[in-house]
């Protein structure tokens, strides 16, 4: 079965979420953003989500895991849980 790693930053609003991703895209570190920033408590581990396969996330997040660039921020998605920026950093 495929499986992935990614990393994610949870935050409440489609602002904050674009807020950041310029600020990732400027330069800041990814992991950094996410310890100051995400709602998640995967935030403490620089949002890292670990290894997971097609239908363990929510609909959403599956979508742009499993579909998207590798190494590239994704987001905002909007899922249940609020504005995701998204990193996928392997699939195989």
């Amino acid at each position: 079965m495929v499986q992935a790693t990614a990393r994610h930053i949870l935050v409440d609003t489609e602002e904050q979420c674009l807020a950041l991703k310029s600020e990732i895209e400027g330069g800041r570190d990814f992991a950094d953003v996410a310890r100051n920033n995400s709602n998640c408590p995967s935030g403490r581990q620089g949002g890292d989500l670990g290894s997971f396969g097609p239908g363990q996330m929510v609909r959403e997040f599956d979508e742009v895991v499993f579909s998207g660039d590798l190494n590239k921020v994704h987001g905002p998605v909007k899922t249940q849980f609020g504005y995701h920026l998204l990193e996928i950093t392997s699939r195989g």
